[in-house]
């Protein structure tokens, strides 16, 4: 499409959207590979990454959705992330509709567990 000879404005031809390119996978993708975290400071420091894009993935992708929030540790092995067998993941929707993430150690022999972090999409808006 070219502008008119007239065109006061000139216009571009229409681009398609911005897409994510990725060459080593999908772009979804919550690990390159597979990893598995070995301890609690390895969680600590390496699954709150994780988890963001999980989190972030379960507002775009229902199925992923679905799957995440019945099974969360299931839904990570199935994308390469293997857990410690003390830790637990739970999936919480409270009533504010703000979907969390909670990850609990449980140590063994105990009925009691204690919770390591949460993670939790906040949306906020600036003027």
């Amino acid at each position: 499409m070219s502008n008119p000879p007239n065109a006061l404005v000139p216009v571009r031809p229409a681009q398609p959207p911005a897409v994510v390119r990725s060459d080593d996978g999908h772009p979804f993708d919550l690990v390159k590979g597979s990893i598995k975290l070995a301890d609690k400071e390895d969680v600590r420091n390496r699954l709150p990454d994780i988890l963001g894009r999980a989190l972030a993935r379960t507002w775009i992708d229902a199925p992923f959705h679905e799957n995440f929030s019945r099974d969360p540790q299931a839904t990570l092995a199935a994308h390469g992330v293997e857990m410690p067998d003390s830790m637990i993941i739970e999936f919480q929707k409270p009533d504010s509709n703000r979907p969390r993430i909670v990850v609990y150690e449980k140590k063994q022999h105990s009925k009691f567990r204690t919770r390591i972090f949460y993670l939790q999409l906040v949306m906020m808006a600036g003027r």
